[in-house]
C-alpha cells in the first residue's frame, strides 16, 4: 500500500450497509413464514414483503454509489458489488416467493412448504451473523457450514415433498401449484448458499 493510500482513511462505511441488507433479509424470510403461517391475510404479508424488496433495491443502489465515490474501499470493489448483488438476489426471490404464492391462489399451505419456510429464516440469520462477522475468518467459516447445512436440509425436505405430490392419484392442477411453489422456495435456499460461498471468499482473502 502506497503512502497515500495509508494516509486517507478507508471507507467503512460498507459493513453498516451489508448490515443493513442482511437485516431487510432476515426480515423478509421471517415475513415469507409468516405467510405460511397465515395464507388468509395473503395480500398484506406480500406488501409488506414487496416494501421490504424495494428497501433493499434502494440499499444495493447506495451501495453501489458508493464504491464508485470510495477512493479507498475496506474489502475490493468487485466483491463489494459481488456480496450487495447476492444479497439482493436472496431478498428478490423472497419476494417473488411470495408473489407466485398470491398468483397461485393457494388458500392451504401443505408442510413442507412451512419447514421451508422455516430453513429459509435459519439460513437469512446465519448470513446475517456471517456477514457482521465479515472480518472474522474463523466465525464466518462456521456461519457458512450453518448456512450449507440449511441448504442440504432443504434439498432433503424438496425431494420428499416433491416426491409426494406424484403419490396416488393427485389433482394435476395441485401437483401443478405445488411443484412450481417448492421449486421456487429451493431456488431461494440455494441462492443464501451464492451469498455464503462470496462471503467465505472475501473472509479469505482479508484474513
Amino acid at each position: 500500500m502506497g503512502v497515500l493510500a495509508r494516509l486517507i482513511p478507508r471507507d467503512e462505511q460498507f459493513f453498516d450497509l451489508f448490515d443493513q441488507l442482511t437485516a431487510h433479509l432476515t426480515q423478509a424470510a421471517r415475513m415469507l413464514g409468516a405467510l405460511f403461517d397465515d395464507p388468509a391475510h395473503i395480500a398484506d404479508h406480500v406488501r409488506s414483503i414487496k416494501d421490504v424488496e424495494h428497501r433493499a433495491d434502494a440499499l444495493t443502489v447506495t451501495i453501489n454509489q458508493r464504491i464508485d465515490k470510495s477512493f479507498i474501499t475496506p474489502i475490493d470493489r468487485e466483491d463489494i458489488h459481488m456480496l450487495a448483488s447476492r444479497l439482493d438476489d436472496v431478498i428478490d426471490l423472497l419476494d417473488g416467493t411470495s408473489r407466485r404464492f398470491e398468483m397461485l391462489h393457494i388458500d392451504v399451505v401443505k408442510e413442507p412448504a412451512r419447514q421451508l419456510a422455516r430453513v429459509l429464516i435459519d439460513a437469512a440469520e446465519h448470513i446475517q451473523t456471517g456477514v457482521a462477522a465479515i472480518r472474522e475468518t474463523k466465525l464466518v467459516t462456521e456461519q457458512v457450514a450453518f448456512i450449507k447445512k440449511a441448504e442440504e436440509e432443504a434439498d432433503a425436505i424438496y425431494h420428499e415433498a416433491v416426491g409426494g405430490l406424484f403419490l396416488g392419484h393427485p389433482d394435476p392442477l395441485e401437483v401443478m401449484k405445488w411443484k412450481e411453489m417448492y421449486d421456487t422456495l429451493e431456488r431461494a435456499t440455494d441462492s443464501c448458499m451464492g451469498v455464503a460461498q462470496v462471503l467465505q471468499s472475501i473472509s479469505l482473502k482479508n484474513a
